[in-house]
């Protein structure tokens, strides 16, 4: 077992373990999005995986270069927002449905890579890739996409700007420390939803609802949830950023697929419908597609 592991690409297991632990974290959104608006839960999602980031600094201090300021502001910046509306979706719309969404994050990520960071991966991984991208069509089903919804939107923005933030951290990686990536994004996503939770006391728009809502004191076992979804985002956070600095964005991406196959599971326990055979043959094919492009290396 220790020989399989050793000999299988460690970005791909890393994010894995992200995908598990962000599945997990989408699950306890989810139940909290039930008594709270969406903005809140990413309010305490961040805030509380800011305060995880900021104690590691105690045990291990920080070993970086810098010198990419901007870059790191986009990458917090494009993923609040893309976070935000992926929240929304969470609290709207079944846990598999808002995840199969964000994996369109994959595809982008294998593009943008292609063409910013001169990454190549062989024909039978873009092969793969495509055949992913049916699979997420299977799992949306088709009849769906004849009339585009706000879910529809802000899942594919979701997934576009999860491209972005990725591909931003392949370069980050190189000259910041994973922690203070993270911390970058967490603390963005922290500060922005308090802020539009105060604006909210004074100003609501039915159009502006996936990021203005009003602050809501949680009770009881709701500062569990709370606790627990903010330690699984702050692991699948540190995952995620190890990854994408290990392998080739594009590999890493695609192996980030197998988050719809833990939501399913997860989603099933919360309640969530069973998806008829063409949603689960969709999701055989983004999980193969994506153990095949983990495959090409070159």
């Amino acid at each position: 077992m220790g020989a399989f592991i050793s000999g299988m690409n460690r970005g791909v297991l890393l994010m894995l373990v992200s995908s598990f632990s962000f599945a997990i974290d989408g699950a306890f959104a989810k139940v909290l999005s039930q008594d709270f608006d969406s903005v809140e839960v990413v309010f305490f999602r961040n805030g509380l995986t800011m305060c995880l980031m900021v104690a590691t600094f105690l045990q291990k201090p920080l070993k970086q270069v810098g010198g990419k300021p901007w870059l790191l502001l986009f990458r917090a910046l494009i993923g609040f927002f893309s976070m935000l509306v992926f929240f929304y979706n969470i609290a709207h719309i079944p846990l598999a449905d808002a995840m199969t969404f964000s994996r369109t994050a994959p595809i982008f990520t294998a593009i943008l890579a292609f063409f910013f960071l001169k990454e190549h991966i062989g024909w039978k991984g873009w092969v793969a890739v495509f055949f992913g991208f049916v699979g997420i069509v299977m799992v949306m089903k088709p009849g769906a996409l004849v009339s585009v919804s706000k879910t529809d939107l802000f899942g594919l923005f979701s997934g576009l700007g999860a491209a972005l933030a990725y591909t931003s951290v392949r370069e980050l990686n190189k000259v910041y420390d994973t922690r203070i990536i993270v911390l970058a994004f967490v603390s963005t996503g922290t500060v922005f939803p308090a802020l539009f939770m105060l604006v909210s006391e004074f100003y609501s728009a039915p159009m502006f609802d996936f990021m203005l809502g009003t602050f809501k004191m949680p009770s009881g076992i709701q500062w569990l949830y709370i606790g627990l979804m903010g330690f699984s985002g702050a692991v699948g956070q540190l995952y995620m950023t190890k990854a994408f600095g290990t392998t080739k964005a594009g590999i890493v991406g695609a192996a980030g697929y197998s988050i719809i196959f833990f939501s399913l599971l997860i989603g099933l326990f919360l309640g969530d419908p069973l998806p008829d055979f063409m949603g689960l043959l969709g999701i055989l094919l983004v999980i193969l597609s994506g153990v095949i492009v983990a495959k090409e290396k070159e």
